[in-house]
């Protein structure tokens, strides 16, 4: 069963979903833009009974608060960090998408020896996987000014829909209260300026990309790959790029977009299941 939770994390209530034993596995589910711990639903479901699973809408995410003054990546790893804390979390795997991939290697670098293995799904973390949709921030990272009005078109109805429905092969098989669940949580008073400073601190992740690569190369953490092929904003070769730092991890393709849990659930949880640091039949 599922519970539904808050805590204090920066000063501000932090919203979370909590799932499995306690005493199992821990794994750490990170959500992206503009989505909350919903996305995970199905997936926690899926894998309460092998794992002790916990989900937190970041500051400004979900149910939980914006924080007081500009957002930053660095902010919302802190706020995981206190909450990873306050659960008195010793040892996780982390399951990184989207956004939680620079959530999650900020953790993962400030306490390598606390992280057990990374689950990866459409989360970059190279140069070469940066897609069409994400060379389209870049003018925003030059001249935030002149280009916020642009940027602020991937706020709308019709661009949440498309991060869930483009590159899905029979789009019919989407929930559409996924997108508008993201839409309602994105229209509250003062996300869109959440949304914006993120998509303008996008740039701090690719600075940051070397650092993480010399963690991945050092601690070689145990790597599942879980990848929407047809993602416009993360494309394959991001995926392909971590086996250059992790020539061990797992990789699979899945006939999907960048929203992979939205159809391919199931086929995730399974993976997650069979993969050798987390099947104790290895």
């Amino acid at each position: 069963m599922t519970t539904y939770r808050t805590l204090e994390a920066d000063g501000r209530e932090l919203f979370y979903r909590e799932a499995g034993d306690p005493s199992a596995p821990t794994l750490l589910l990170l959500a992206g833009f503009p989505s909350s711990s919903a996305q995970y639903e199905p997936l926690m479901t899926s894998l309460a009974d092998r794992f002790h699973l916990l989900a937190p809408d970041y500051p400004g995410f979900g149910r939980s608060p914006a924080l007081d003054g500009e957002t930053t990546f660095d902010r919302l790893a802190d706020a995981v960090e206190i909450f990873v804390d306050a659960k008195g979390l010793e040892r996780f795997s982390l399951y990184m998408f989207d956004f939680g991939a620079p959530v999650g290697f900020r953790l993962a670098t400030r306490h390598p020896a606390r992280v057990e293995a990374l689950v990866i799904q459409n989360g970059n973390a190279y140069e070469a996987g940066l897609g069409p949709n994400m060379q389209g921030l870049k003018p925003y990272w030059a001249d935030r000014a002149a280009n916020e009005g642009a940027i602020r078109s991937l706020l709308t109805l019709d661009v949440t829909r498309s991060q869930y429905v483009d590159g899905v092969p029979d789009p019919a098989t989407v929930n559409p209260d996924l997108w508008e669940l993201d839409q309602r949580y994105l229209e509250l008073p003062g996300r869109d300026r959440v949304m914006l400073d993120l998509l303008f601190d996008y740039q701090s992740n690719v600075a940051l990309y070397p650092a993480w690569h010399e963690y991945l190369r050092a601690h070689q953490p145990p790597t599942l790959l879980a990848w929407g092929r047809h993602d416009a904003y993360f494309p394959p070769a991001g995926a392909e790029a971590y086996r250059d730092d992790l020539p061990d991890a797992e990789l699979h393709l899945l006939d999907t977009g960048h929203f992979a849990t939205a159809t391919h659930s199931r086929e995730i949880a399974e993976l997650i299941r069979a993969f050798p640091p987390f099947d104790p039949e290895h």
